[in-house]
């Protein structure tokens, strides 16, 4: 099972929501959008960027 993305995709992946940036915890295994409040989960190293999967995050 291969738990890294690769980096040039995340630097051309945005939020599907606000077009805004993303930044990648490692850790957790998320994608977070600040502006949108959303954690975008990725599995098996495939970042998953539907809203209706996403996790709600508090600041």
């Amino acid at each position: 099972m291969n738990n890294t993305v690769d980096p040039k995709l995340l630097e051309i992946l945005v939020c599907p929501l606000t077009k805004g940036p993303l930044d990648y915890d490692a850790k957790a295994q998320e994608l977070i959008s600040h502006q949108a409040r959303l954690a975008y989960p990725i599995r098996d190293g495939i970042p998953i960027m539907l809203v209706d999967e996403a996790r709600q995050i508090d600041d």
